[in-house]
């Protein structure tokens, strides 16, 4: 069994929808021409008897009202049947028996050329009089069939109350008014068929059911066809994302789909390719990651085995040197170590379990305190007089960790002594901004050259990342000292940022939230 894919579902749905729209459509269509077949054939018929409206006009002109045809059905029926006396009665009851005007004495069979037993000729019509005439029948004594006009006709006067003939519904009958002067005395009703009764009806009715079917079938074949093609085009961006997530899913990053428009779909595709690009950057930093990792390791590993070869080999004896020299490779190992744990946890896994009072500015000045004998040896100048200022007025106080704070601070101190030129300087600042969020402590470390590419400055902090690659790893420690430091302050709810320094160098700029300030710059 094909399986049912939501295309298909789609298609089927409006397959659905389309035929029960088609079957409402056909019902309703044969239903209103059955309903509506006998009114308007009703209408056409009573608009060929306005000869009958003429004569009802003249007999209400001559007697002034319809008292004389009021339940009389053998005068009304001698009206239709052409009793022109009737309709001519004049106010004192004496019959006018002067034919209407559209109606002409037939000639004599002699006059018209026939044998004296031949059939009686046909009538003339004045055809200037009126537009219809009464039919044969009226004039030769015939009978109308069973579904005459004339068996369902009816008089009412002006308010509607019936007169004469057959009591019909006002609402489905056809009529014509009858006017004296200006005003309307009264109207000729004529009701409508009740059902189909001929074969004739039937047939009709037939051929139009069908015309309306066939015209239905003809729009839903073509609204399916449409539907198909819509369900197709619509759902193939779906297709082809199903088929790059499994080549994502692969491992095959670089796969992208293509987006065409600005609907849900095309929003839909280009979130999916921003997704497989940060994927594809993540995975290229991952291997690059793991290339200095492995770069990183094999330094201390490579001098431990250079160590140890020579023992092996008698070249170097084991002395006390020796092993300082061991040990010290051994605590790099188990520096770098340390320090990818601490690079590789995530901020909120950084978030102390317990937190307490610390007073930022206390730890940077016992950081500084603990560094400035090495400052002086490397002939770098260090000015912490803006941070003993703010800390003379009031001591800023955050909620978090103060070893880790601490950490920070000897971070950032050691990366200056690291890369910093002899003879530079570092200028320490601080000072409390009030912001919607509430006090935050900005503290701006500036040292002085060699300074770092305005490219170079976002990735400062990214794990392993030198900014200036002759820096060797005698000197420039590991790379993830930054690393350390920005995941330590965004865990304390603050923010770290590299800039260039006025003095030529790097500018630090590290905000952390207060609990309370008690004073500002």
């Amino acid at each position: 069994m094909p399986r049912l894919t939501l295309s298909r579902k789609i298609f089927l749905a409006l397959a659905t929808l389309l035929l029960g729209v088609l079957l409402i459509f056909a019902g309703f269509s044969i239903f209103g021409l059955q309903r509506g077949l006998g009114p308007y054939v009703a209408e056409i018929e009573i608009r060929r008897m306005d000869w009958l409206v003429q004569l009802l006009q003249k007999h209400y002109a001559a007697n002034g009202s319809w008292g004389k045809l009021r339940d009389d059905e053998d005068a009304w029926r001698r009206l239709q049947m052409g009793d022109f006396g009737l309709a001519n009665t004049d106010a004192r009851g004496n019959e006018d028996n002067r034919l209407p005007p559209w109606y002409q004495r037939p000639p004599s069979r002699e006059q018209e050329g026939q044998r004296p037993d031949g059939p009686p000729p046909w009538p003339r019509i004045d055809a200037g009089a009126s537009r219809y005439a009464p039919p044969p029948w009226l004039f030769f004594g015939g009978r109308p069939s069973g579904d005459s006009p004339f068996q369902r006709l009816s008089l009412v006067d002006a308010t509607g109350a019936t007169v004469v003939g057959l009591v019909a519904d006002p609402h489905e009958a056809a009529r014509l008014p009858i006017r004296q002067g200006k005003g309307i005395v009264g109207y000729l009703v004529l009701a409508p068929l009740e059902g189909l009764k001929s074969e004739a009806d039937r047939a009709f009715v037939a051929r139009q059911s069908g015309i309306v079917m066939l015209t239905g079938l003809a729009g839903l074949v073509l609204a399916l066809a449409l539907s198909w093609l819509l369900a197709r085009r619509w759902f193939s961006p779906i297709d082809a994302l199903t088929q790059a997530a499994s080549d994502v899913a692969s491992g095959r990053a670089v796969t992208r789909v293509p987006v065409h428009g600005t609907d849900e779909l095309a929003l839909l595709g280009r979130t999916f390719n921003d997704m497989a690009a940060r994927l594809d950057t993540i995975e290229a930093s991952r291997r690059a990651w793991l290339a200095d990792v492995a770069h990183e390791l094999r330094t201390p590993l490579a001098a431990m085995r250079a160590e140890i070869e020579a023992l092996q080999d008698g070249v170097r004896s084991f002395d006390d040197r020796t092993a300082l020299r061991l040990h010290r490779q051994v605590m790099r190992l188990g520096q770098l170590v340390d320090d990818l744990r601490s690079s590789m946890r995530e901020p909120q896994d950084l978030a102390p379990p317990t937190r307490a009072a610390a007073y930022p500015l206390v730890l940077l000045m016992e950081a500084v305190g603990m560094t400035r004998e090495r400052f002086a040896q490397c002939g770098i100048a260090l000015d912490a007089s803006g941070v003993q200022a703010v800390g003379a007025r009031a001591q800023p106080l955050v909620d978090g960790d103060a070893r880790r704070l601490h950490q920070v601070f000897m971070n950032l101190l050691e990366n200056t002594l690291a890369y910093t030129e002899s003879g530079g300087q570092l200028h320490l600042d601080a000072r409390v901004d009030d912001t919607p969020d509430g006090p935050r402590l900005v503290l701006r470390f500036d040292d002085s050259a060699p300074g770092v590419a305005p490219d170079e400055l976002p990735r400062l902090f990214e794990r392993l990342f030198r900014g200036d690659t002759s820096r060797n790893r005698a000197t420039g420690g590991s790379g993830l000292g930054l690393s350390i430091c920005r995941a330590t302050v965004e865990a304390h709810g603050g923010t770290i940022d590299a800039f260039a320094s006025p003095l030529g160098g790097v500018r630090i700029v590290l905000a952390l939230p207060l609990v309370a300030a008690g004073g500002s710059s």
